[in-house]
């Protein structure tokens, strides 16, 4: 078991601009840098009024939270290290986010096992521990009409024909992209 610190980052736009979140601080869990959250909302909008968003491998929470401070309807974060669960739950109740599920489970049994639809799908696996192609073909199933795909991935990583690459970026060894299903 990795030792455990305690990490922050900031959210970086919205309502709760400048509030910190706390989480677990063990070496595979890595929180999307601010440069790359300020992107990737760039690329999304800064305003998430009425959007419907899951985090899926949430570790620290960072989109997921700065989903919910620039507006989103709901956000689900899906995380099975207990001691994240934790600080994610401590978050929610730190920020008065009522439209926080939490959710401690497996991602890949837990995205199996429902019905539901989402407008964006966080995606932020264990790079060393992810079968890309699998998780997109699960993941498109999960995927409101119109809906989007932010996945980071190491670098050089390709999708399927099945996607179209909106946007796309890179940071150090870290590839991010925005995606949409065709």
């Amino acid at each position: 078991m990795a030792k455990e610190n305690k990490g922050k980052v900031k959210i970086i736009g919205g309502h709760w601009r400048g509030r910190w979140l706390e989480f677990a601080g063990v070496a595979d869990l890595r929180p999307t840098p601010n440069r790359v959250r300020e992107t990737l909302f760039n690329w999304l909008g800064q305003t998430l009024v009425g959007y419907k968003c899951l985090d899926l491998f949430a570790g620290s929470g960072a989109l997921g939270f700065e989903a919910l401070s620039r507006g989103a309807s709901q956000v689900v974060f899906v995380e099975n290290f207990r001691p994240s669960v934790n600080y994610l739950k401590d978050n929610a109740t730190k920020l008065g986010a009522h439209n926080a599920t939490i959710v401690s489970a497996d991602s890949w049994q837990w995205l199996s096992s429902i019905v539901e639809v989402y407008d964006i799908i966080f995606l932020d696996p264990p790079f060393t521990k992810t079968d890309y192609a699998s998780l997109l073909e699960l993941v498109v199933t999960k995927l409101a009409p119109g809906g989007l795909v932010y996945c980071e991935s190491p670098r050089g990583l390709g999708v399927s024909e099945k996607w179209l690459v909106v946007k796309q970026d890179q940071a150090g060894q870290v590839q991010y992209q925005l995606l949409r299903a065709i």
